[in-house]
C-alpha cells in the first residue's frame, strides 16, 4: 500500500498547498496521507495567546476542508488539529475517510516550564487507552501523538492487535534530531511494526530564541531500519508498505511468541 507524509509549516487558513499536494498524492496511488503537529494550527506557543474564537474559527474552517478533500480522493487524511468544545481547547487526531471523521484525543502531554501543554489542553485526564485503530485495505494503522511515543504503556495498549503500521504526527525543535530517529527505530523493531513519523518544519521566534522546526519526516521499517526521510524542506514523501513484510519480521524475530510462551 502507499501512504504519505506531507512535511509543511504552519498554513494558518490558507488550502492551497493542501489542495495541490493532496492532488499529486492521489495521482500517485496514496491511500492515507499524515500531516505534522501544528500545520493546520499555529504552534502552542501562539495558540497561547489566541482568542477561543479564533481558534475556534481556524478548526472549524480546516474540518471542513479536509472532509472536502477526503471525499473527493478517496484518500484517508490523518490531521492533528486543535478544537474547540464548550469553550474548551482539546488537542486531538482527526482521521478523515471519505465516510467516516473519527477523532483521538491525545492522552500524554509534554508539561515542562518552557513547553506546558499538559496545563493549557483540557483533554480529561484517566486511565490510558488504547490509540485510535484502523485499517485500510487490510492494513491495520494505530494512530499516536508524537510524545505518547516515549512511554511503553501506550505500546502495551496496542501489543497484542497485531499493528502493521504506527501513524505519528509529531513537532520536534532543538537539538533532538538523533533522539527521536533513534527512538522510532528502536520502538519500530521492538515491535515489529512500521512506523511514520510526520514532522513539522518552519520556525516561531520567542522572546529569548528561535525554536527552529527540522522536518526529519520518515518511515521506519519493522526490522527497525530507516527506509526513507525528509531533510528540513516543504516535502511530500510517498512510501510503500506491505503487511507480508510485517508478517515475516515477526516470524523472523520471534518477539511475539517468546511473551506467548511465558504467559501459557
Amino acid at each position: 500500500m502507499r501512504i504519505a507524509v506531507l512535511q509543511l509549516p504552519s498554513q494558518g487558513m490558507s488550502s492551497t498547498k493542501l489542495y495541490n499536494f493532496i492532488r499529486i498524492a492521489h495521482k500517485q496511488g496514496v491511500k492515507v496521507l499524515v500531516l505534522g503537529e501544528y500545520i493546520l494550527n499555529p504552534f502552542f506557543k501562539e495558540l497561547e495567546q489566541m482568542s477561543i474564537s479564533m481558534i475556534k474559527e481556524q478548526a472549524n474552517h480546516q474540518i471542513k476542508i479536509l472532509k472536502e478533500l477526503s471525499t473527493t480522493y478517496g484518500m484517508v487524511l490523518v490531521a492533528p488539529l486543535v478544537i474547540v468544545k464548550k469553550q474548551m481547547v482539546y488537542k486531538t487526531i482527526v482521521k478523515f475517510a471519505p465516510s467516516s471523521t473519527s477523532y483521538y484525543h491525545q492522552q500524554l502531554f509534554i508539561n515542562y516550564p518552557h513547553w506546558n501543554e499538559d496545563k493549557f489542553f483540557a483533554n480529561e485526564k484517566k486511565e490510558l487507552e488504547s490509540p485510535l485503530i484502523f485499517k485500510v485495505d487490510g492494513i491495520k494503522f494505530a494512530l499516536m501523538c508524537g510524545f505518547e511515543l516515549h512511554f511503553d504503556e501506550m505500546f502495551t495498549q496496542i501489543s497484542s492487535k497485531n499493528i502493521d503500521c504506527v501513524l505519528l504526527p509529531s513537532i520536534s525543535t532543538f537539538e533532538s534530531y538523533d533522539r527521536w530517529k533513534n527512538l522510532i527505530l528502536s520502538r519500530a523493531f521492538t515491535h515489529n511494526c512500521y512506523i511514520l513519523r510526520a514532522n513539522r518544519i518552519g520556525e516561531y521566534q520567542d522572546k529569548n530564541f528561535t525554536w527552529k522546526f527540522y522536518g526529519d519526516s520518515l518511515l521506519a521499517s519493522p526490522n527497525g531500519e530507516l527506509l526513507e526521510h525528509l531533510g528540513n524542506k516543504e516535502e511530500l514523501m510517498l512510501v510503500d508498505i506491505s503487511h507480508t513484510e510485517v508478517v515475516e519480521s515477526r516470524r523472523i524475530w520471534g518477539f511475539q511468541e517468546s511473551i506467548k510462551r511465558i504467559n501459557l
